[in-house]
């Protein structure tokens, strides 16, 4: 890759061209639990949140009313930084003059001003909607008066609470090295090889989700997915456009000659990807730029049978991150805990056995802030990397060309991007495709939060495979 094309796609702050394509997708900035009292007591009395996304410094508060609001962080008066401020019933009020904003950015007093000043009325903070969801607050940083996008009616958006859980962490490289790890079906095989088995409780067993079985059985036995992985290392990996923007890949790993693993996860435009957690459990996770260096990864959970244990999911995670940054423990400063005993005899990589996010953790960071594509060679197992960089660059000329990216929906299309599935099973080699959608659809229907869903993407019929009135719901 040329340097001019690496700089390209990389590079996110204001005014330029992958910054402008970002820029018209909703992001989640703020975990709802940052701001409940049980988990910071500053946030819940005082919800006032310095926020840096896309290389831009805001600020996110809320009113007395409950209105969310996110505000460019210096004031527009003389600079000063607002998250800082007194917060009051009706906004956020700049201490170096006085000055208060609504959440809509409107300044609604200049008290410094001689009386009967019209000053205010005509002042107005960058003022970026928000919109709360599945246990986040989530902000709209594209061009002042553009629609926002729809939120596509993912499993992980329409999940209840109860079966729904939100997390982050911090990294510190570039958004895109974060997110073309989450898309590369081969590395499981060697990142994440455990060199021994183990039972596992998916939900309870933070970080080892490779250690539960893959769906279905070898001759009366459950093969945990580190196992499957452990053993096949080279899949099969296909790639397919399910919608505009949602792209299904499969990984085939071809056991005997009656039996194929099969692992089906879905990457979504332009950086989510979702994956089977357990024969129950689904991860949807986002990759947020806060600048070109540093990315906050976000990770929704979807229960399709119990209600998910929140405060357990929650302790296991915030035991490895330091707040209020959810910065991880370990990193670059302490080799990413990288044992060399642990390595020859317990894990492929060497860095634990709690943490999966640490070994991605390495993988991206260890690439540098960000990564050099123009020294990298490319193989057949990295088809879906080089699939992706080919839409990311043709959806920068889209919206450099005054178009519409791809998942930048209306209402009436994200209607119809419900799903997507996903699943880590074993499955008759002659039948697999039908098997795997079996088994998405079973687990769907046995959802007692959702109605039973027709085809959908993420769960057609392998034939039924294209557009997204062909796959709605």
């Amino acid at each position: 890759m040329h340097p001019d094309q690496n700089a390209l796609i990389t590079r996110i702050g204001p005014n330029t061209p992958c910054g402008d394509l970002l820029r018209r997708y909703w992001h989640p900035v703020a975990l709802l639990d940052e701001f409940s009292p049980t988990q910071s007591e500053r946030l819940a009395r005082r919800p006032v949140k310095p926020i840096r996304i896309l290389g831009e410094n805001l600020v996110l508060f809320r009113d007395a009313q409950g209105d969310w609001g996110l505000i460019e962080r210096p004031c527009p008066h003389r600079g000063a930084d607002l998250s800082y401020g007194r917060l009051e019933p009706e906004g956020l009020r700049c201490p170096f003059h006085g000055w208060k904003f609504a959440t809509s950015g409107q300044c609604l007093e200049t008290p410094a001003e001689p009386a009967g000043s019209t000053l205010c009325a005509r002042i107005k903070a960058r003022a970026y909607p928000t919109k709360v969801q599945s246990g986040a607050v989530w902000a709209w940083l594209g061009p002042e008066g553009e629609t926002p996008p729809a939120f596509p009616a993912f499993d992980c958006f329409t999940a209840p609470p109860s079966h729904s859980f939100a997390f982050k962490g911090l990294w510190h490289c570039n958004w895109l090295q974060a997110f073309e790890v989450g898309i590369d079906p081969a590395h499981p095989s060697f990142l994440h090889r455990y060199l021994e088995d183990a039972p596992l409780d998916a939900e309870r067993d933070y970080g080892r989700q490779f250690r539960s079985p893959s769906a279905g059985a070898i001759d009366g036995e459950r093969w945990p997915m580190t196992r499957v992985m452990r053993e096949f290392t080279s899949p099969e990996i296909r790639h397919e456009a399910v919608a505009e923007g949602l792209t299904r890949v499969i990984a085939l790993r071809r056991m005997t000659d009656a039996l194929t693993h099969v692992r089906v996860t879905h990457a979504a435009f332009p950086a989510t990807f979702v994956i089977p957690l357990s024969e129950s459990i689904t991860i949807t996770q986002l990759h947020v730029p806060i600048d070109d260096t540093h990315t906050y990864w976000w990770s929704f959970f979807t229960s399709f049978g119990a209600p998910l244990d929140h405060d357990t999911m929650r302790a296991q995670r915030l035991a490895c991150v330091t707040l209020p940054d959810y910065a991880p423990k370990s990193g670059a400063h302490d080799h990413w805990g990288y044992d060399p005993d642990e390595q020859r005899t317990r894990t492929y990589l060497g860095m634990g056995e709690d943490d999966i996010n640490l070994h991605d953790q390495w993988a991206v960071e260890s690439m540098g802030r960000i990564a050099d594509r123009t020294r990298e060679h490319l193989g057949t197992s990295d088809k879906v990397i080089m699939a992706n960089r080919r839409v990311l660059l043709k959806a920068i000329e889209t919206v450099r060309a005054g178009g519409r990216p791809p998942m930048a929906l209306t209402a009436d299309e994200a209607s119809a991007y419900s799903g997507p599935d996903t699943i880590d099973c074993i499955a008759p080699a002659a039948t697999w495709e039908q098997h795997w959608v079996q088994g998405a659809v079973a687990k769907r229907a046995g959802a007692a939060w959702r109605e039973a869903a027709a085809p959908h993407p993420g769960a057609e019929s392998p034939a039924k495979v294209g557009t997204a009135a062909e796959a709605s719901t």
